[in-house]
């Protein structure tokens, strides 16, 4: 069996994620050989590289046995660890048959609980036990990547800061906006990433239309059905559920707006989501709630408006609509922002370098 320079493992993230997608094609830049295994449909995998499927999502104890299995059943020279409970695997991996580990942590986990509503009593307190245990031997890591500054762990053998800023590759080039005007949400599709927010400020905001891509989560999926069942708005949202980048991004082309109506919680509180990166890449002028630092870049670059929900949304649309004007305007500034701060060499470029060092083509 050949071996491969780089084996990206997860337990729980789809093949078509856009995270796993951007540091496959930087290693692949870097002429490295890649695995990825991650669950869903193999088509959806990075270009390039074996893609191998574990199937769809499972309880948590086949959880555990997946990332129990993961480190030892990879076949690269340095396993890129992506979710917490694989972190803890590859760690004895890395031991027993002597291979690298990279810790990639993408977001503060012990944050992110408190936008779980399985995160209560016991099994919360279990979770918070796995993320500390984690995020210690995340330090000890050949290599601990995270995703922002404020991200745990602060300090760890050899950090690395990977913003998670988008790979021009699957963003569309800048189109002229379609007649109707349109706005696309692109992510994960929850009612706490503004799922039920975007609906319904584009049902008062006729003729709007809305592109949601993205898998709905279980808990909001009877929601939706009986919106979609009962509302006269319902023929102008489309769900297209979870594509691979490149596709989920070419329905961005030509759409008016990019829509990041994110509730206040604490991780997102923090947090710039990829998905207002990707809208001003694409040319996408932004419709984004009063989160800290997401309002601060739309207030400063002028490329949107920052509103506190759904009404305010709607009112929006509906003078971008009437005053196009208005829009081309924050479109502009939106394509200008991303000229002067999405230009140049991608940070998963020099994580690709490092990487090439532990495999020894450094």
């Amino acid at each position: 069996m050949a071996t491969i320079d780089v084996s990206i493992i997860s337990s729980a993230h789809d093949l078509a994620d856009a995270r796993l997608h951007r540091e496959a094609a930087a290693l692949r830049r870097a002429g490295l050989s890649v695995e990825v295994i991650g669950l869903g449909d193999s088509a959806g995998g990075p270009a390039g590289c074996r893609v191998v499927s574990l199937g769809g999502r499972a309880g948590k104890a086949a959880r555990l046995r997946r990332a129990a299995a993961l480190p030892f059943r990879a076949r690269g020279r340095v396993l890129l660890a992506v979710d917490p409970d694989v972190v803890l695997t590859a760690s004895l991996a890395r031991l027993v048959r002597r291979r690298k580990l990279v810790a990639d942590v993408h977001e503060d986990y012990s944050a992110l609980l408190h936008d779980r509503a399985w995160a209560r009593s016991y099994v919360k307190l279990a979770a918070q036990g796995l993320v500390r245990v984690a995020t210690a031997v995340t330090r000890r890591a050949d290599l601990t990547v995270v995703a922002d500054d404020h991200v745990p762990p602060r300090k760890a053998r050899r950090r690395l800061v990977v913003r998670n800023l988008p790979d021009p590759g699957y963003l569309p080039k800048p189109t002229e906006p379609d007649p109707i005007p349109r706005a696309i949400y692109i992510g994960d599709v929850r009612r706490s990433r503004g799922l039920q927010a975007m609906i319904q400020a584009v049902e008062a905001a006729e003729p709007w239309e809305l592109d949601v891509v993205g898998p709905v989560h279980p808990d909001d999926q009877a929601w939706l059905a009986r919106w979609r069942a009962s509302s006269p708005a319902a023929r102008r949202v489309r769900i297209h559920g979870r594509l691979a980048p490149a596709k989920a991004w070419s329905l961005a082309a030509g759409a008016w707006v990019g829509l990041a109506l994110l509730e206040d919680t604490p991780a997102f509180r923090a947090a710039i989501p990829t998905k207002l990166y990707e809208y001003l890449g694409s040319g996408l002028a932004v419709l984004a709630t009063p989160l800290p630092r997401m309002a601060e870049i739309v207030r400063s670059s002028g490329a949107g408006a920052v509103v506190a929900g759904p009404e305010e949304a709607s009112g929006t649309l509906q003078r971008w609509s009437e005053r196009p004007e208005d829009f081309l305007a924050a479109r502009k500034a939106a394509l200008r922002w991303a000229e002067q701060n999405l230009a140049g060499e991608s940070p998963y470029d020099q994580l690709a370098r490092d990487i090439c060092a532990l495999v020894g083509r450094g």
